[in-house]
């Protein structure tokens, strides 16, 4: 046994402790392409099986870009699978037709049904981990790539250790070695392996930087790529614990439902602005998946829109069918069909008449209930609030309709000379938009409204001295 397999099984042992990686007794895929670099995992993985009782389905994927070094891969992967006693699975895959069907990014597209494949390998056979063989020159290069493209620091964090993937742990134990160390691992243990000949070819995007830009960055720091893994070592770090911060704010500050987000405007900005965009991020990826990428121009758009010199009502389509509101000082985020179709959120008008020979009466309209009923004058005379209205039931001219606003809907308000509009009404006791078009409100049968409930009465059906009997009515909140 070589000094370079005594250093690379116990780096392998102790980031598996340390990471915990897998337990005692574990079941394991091992995804195997057939390069230095998978072929060097299966080796020590298999090297470690006996010792720690591990299971191990070694996992290929013929993606069928290239037939004969596919096959000839597909063929060694299996061969050694068999030498080393492990169990061998194997998928063929038309990868080519499937991206012009698709018309997908052709690196995205091989990783979107590489990782199907080996998950649902995974849950087949009850593993508990898949094993991948990114090592720590893959995690330089994809830090560099995501500094390129523009990132933050989740995306410095580069590729983690450990992540889950649907109910199935993703775990990389070569992600802090060298290339150069693996490749010498499988020259001291004669391990075999094929080289991917389109590892050099420049129209991936990942190629040229490990081909072109990498090597000449090295020239100005020659321990570039371990600077880089530093960098996403820290950055991980300290992304998981912002992460943590966050999602106690979220369960703090943040009022969920299915399909909606509020918070409040003055709790979003007394955090740090680290935090409300960690906080934003959050609620966009509680109302849909699609939304971990978000831009950070719509994240500082939304994140401003919570000062308190922004516009107190305000609106912004967030993507992915999530549309952003300000309404006084509460920020919601909603996620509905009609608004990613660019509709508005009013989902059609309404009218209940109510019968004029019950005693009593509810209608829910608007996350808001009226109950009204009637009493002689043996009771109360008065409304107890602003919540409560009271007429004289001789005064009305039944029957009496509840409905929401109608364009152009005026109030003659009870102390007041002449009308006032409804949207008005609505503006000065700050109702928020998205609330108003459902906003319950109580007319007669001639059309006059008598109440905004909640807000103001009009001057009809006044309680006086000849007033005999008494209709009452009360808002609720549902």
């Amino acid at each position: 046994m070589g000094s370079g397999e005594d250093r690379l099984l116990q780096q392998v042992r102790s980031t598996a402790e340390q990471e915990g990686l897998w337990a005692k007794g574990d079941a394991l895929i091992a995804a195997v392409s057939g390069g230095p670099d998978s072929m060097a995992l299966l080796h020590l993985l298999s090297q470690l099986a006996d010792e720690q009782d591990l299971t191990i389905t070694v996992a290929h994927v013929n993606h069928g870009f290239r037939k004969t070094e596919s096959a000839a891969e597909a063929e060694l992967v299996e061969q050694y699978a068999a030498k080393l006693g492990l169990a061998f699975e194997m998928t063929e895959l038309d990868m080519p037709a499937y991206i012009e069907e698709t018309g997908m990014n052709p690196s995205a597209a091989s990783r979107e049904r590489r990782y199907a494949y080996l998950v649902e390998t995974a849950e087949r056979r009850g593993a508990a981990a898949i094993a991948l063989a990114h090592h720590g020159d893959d995690q330089a290069e994809t830090v560099m790539m995501r500094l390129l493209r523009g990132t933050g620091l989740t995306g410095l964090s580069g590729m983690a250790v450990k992540r889950r993937e649907k109910n199935v742990q993703l775990i990389r134990p070569l992600l802090r070695m060298n290339k150069s160390d693996l490749m010498k691992y499988c020259s001291e243990h004669e391990v075999p392996y094929c080289v991917d000949s389109s590892n050099n070819e420049r129209y991936y995007f990942r190629n040229v930087i490990r081909l072109d830009v990498l090597p000449y960055l090295t020239q100005f720091n020659p321990q570039l790529s371990p600077s880089l893994r530093r960098l996403a070592d820290v950055a991980g770090a300290e992304d998981e614990w912002m992460e943590q911060q966050a999602e106690e704010r979220f369960a703090k500050l943040v009022t969920s439902s299915p399909g909606e987000c509020k918070v409040r405007g003055s709790d979003l900005t007394s955090l740090p602005v680290a935090l409300q965009r960690r906080l934003i991020k959050l609620i966009l990826n509680y109302l849909s998946n699609n939304t971990v990428s978000a831009a950070f121009e719509h994240i500082e758009a939304m994140r401003l829109a919570a000062r308190t010199d922004a516009p107190s009502t305000w609106r912004f389509d967030a993507g992915a069918g999530i549309r952003c509101m300000r309404e006084y000082d509460v920020l919601r985020w909603i996620r509905t069909a009609s608004f990613a179709s660019g509709q508005t959120e009013k989902n059609g008008d309404y009218a209940h008449e109510l019968d004029p020979s019950a005693e009593s009466w509810q209608v829910s309209e608007g996350g808001l209930t009226l109950v009204a009923w009637r009493e002689g004058l043996g009771g109360h005379a008065k409304a107890k609030g602003r919540n409560e209205a009271c007429f004289d039931v001789e005064k009305v001219v039944f029957p009496l309709v509840v409905r929401n606003r109608r364009p152009g809907d005026r109030i003659s308000v009870l102390g007041l000379n002449g009308s006032k509009k409804v949207q008005d009404m609505f503006v000065d006791e700050k109702i928020a938009p998205s609330i108003r078009e459902k906003y319950p409100l109580l007319y007669d049968a001639e059309g006059r409204l008598l109440w905004i409930p909640g807000i103001r009465r009009s001057g009809h059906a006044l309680v006086d001295e000849a007033t005999t009997e008494l209709l009452f009515i009360r808002l609720e909140n549902e």
